[in-house]
């Protein structure tokens, strides 16, 4: 683990940010002395996709059977 001084972060913080974010961690020293330790935030989890329930659920054959039905009273068909 590298240590910088506070000039030298000031100066670098792009470049030591981009370095954090990729598991290099470094610790921000004044007058020689370590007073912060950076680290990358962990990163949240992806959110799930569609599908991510495929054989947990069982959907019935007549699913759509009142089709003709909810159609009507939406006044769809007659």
């Amino acid at each position: 683990m590298i240590t910088v001084n506070i000039h030298e972060a000031k100066t670098q913080l792009s470049k030591l940010v981009d370095r954090a974010s990729k598991g290099e961690s470094f610790i921000i020293a004044k007058a020689g002395k370590p007073m912060v330790k950076v680290v990358a935030v962990d990163q949240p989890a992806r959110p799930k996709r569609i599908g991510f329930m495929k054989g947990e659920i069982n959907v019935p054959d007549d699913i759509n059977a009142g089709d003709a039905e909810i159609a009507k009273l939406f006044g769809i068909e007659e």
